[in-house]
């Protein structure tokens, strides 16, 4: 069953007639509707391409917060081959909310790292919602670390809401966390690539994301605050989210401009939730692509070249 967004209600209609209407024929085998559906299929593949030709920072942010929308695991599970997990911090727990370990993509050693929110009530309490508590950035950091010890490309994919604000994370130093695991990212001296694949939430991404090369997702999201989150801050009033997320520049096309990010990897139309193979297929192509770009530097030029990228983040649309 398809899950339908709010703006996709009309769609969700004419789908519906359709599938109905075939439903009737599968019952009485006399009944021919393979006109009126193909009627309504059409009207709905047009009426698709509208909604989608033109989504509001807003309506991206909900697309990008999909349920069915293909999430950590996914990826690992297509792109990489002879996964080894590895968990905990070494110091605490493991963190569900966070994922990664040994792998290999296109038969080359790799260390992959990724947030995952799960994909039902169980599993997303599980995972926390994607909302990494301080014991899933110091794995992370331990992760980042074995690979630069190895000399191993490190992938992370990014998804989460930002980084979990309870009072158990608070009291382990979480802010403290997040510091460290964004100067590993820029301290490790192997090729680092970070792919947004939904959300990328606040400092909880950045963690993950302060890489050489960082693709996002047509319709992915990336902000230092959720749309929410900073109209409540600065209006006092959750329900202006739509002004939020069209100030917060947020979009992969924005920070594209921005110097934010350096690829836009195409979703299909509707989504990557419509068809996740072709989704997960084209970031794999993507990060192949930036793994190529880095793979003839030395360690020195790595983390020169990310400190430089990041020191000069903003700068190209400012002068615009």
């Amino acid at each position: 069953m398809t899950n339908y967004l709010d703006f996709e209600k009309p769609l969700a209609e004419i789908e519906g007639k359709a599938e109905e209407l075939r439903a009737m024929a599968r019952a009485n085998e006399d009944m021919d509707v393979t006109e009126e559906a193909g009627a309504l299929d059409k009207k709905a593949a047009t009426m698709l391409q509208d909604l989608y030709k033109g989504l509001t920072p807003w309506r991206k942010c909900q697309v990008a917060r999909h349920p069915d929308r293909p999430h950590c695991r996914d990826y690992i599970k297509a792109l990489f081959h002879e996964y080894t997990p590895l968990a905990g911090d070494r110091n605490f727990a493991d963190d569900q909310a966070v994922m990664g370990g040994l792998a290999r993509f296109n038969d080359r050693p790799v260390m992959v790292i990724g947030h995952e929110k799960g994909n039902d009530t169980k599993s997303r309490i599980q995972r926390n919602f994607g909302m990494a508590r301080p014991e899933g950035y110091r794995k992370a950091i331990r992760l980042m670390e074995m690979a630069d010890r190895f000399n191993l490309p490190v992938i992370t994919l990014v998804d989460t809401p930002g980084a979990y604000p309870g009072k158990g994370a608070e009291e382990r130093g979480q802010s403290e966390a997040i510091a460290r695991a964004t100067e590993t990212c820029l301290q490790i001296g192997v090729p680092l690539v970070s792919v947004i694949i939904g959300e990328g939430g606040s400092g909880g991404a950045v963690a993950f994301a302060s890489a050489n090369r960082v693709a996002m997702l047509e319709h992915s999201v990336y902000s230092v605050i959720s749309p929410e989150g900073c109209a409540s801050i600065l209006w006092k009033d959750a329900e202006k989210m739509r002004e939020a997320a069209e100030a917060l520049r947020l979009t992969a096309q924005d920070l594209h401009k921005l110097g934010v990010t350096d690829r836009i990897i195409p979703e299909p139309l509707g989504g990557a939730h419509r068809d996740p193979p072709k989704t997960i297929k084209a970031v794999g192509e993507t990060i192949e692509g930036l793994l190529g770009e880095l793979s003839e530097k030395s360690r020195k030029a790595l983390v020169k070249a990310r400190r430089d990228k990041f020191l000069a983040m903003g700068s190209k649309g400012l002068a615009a």
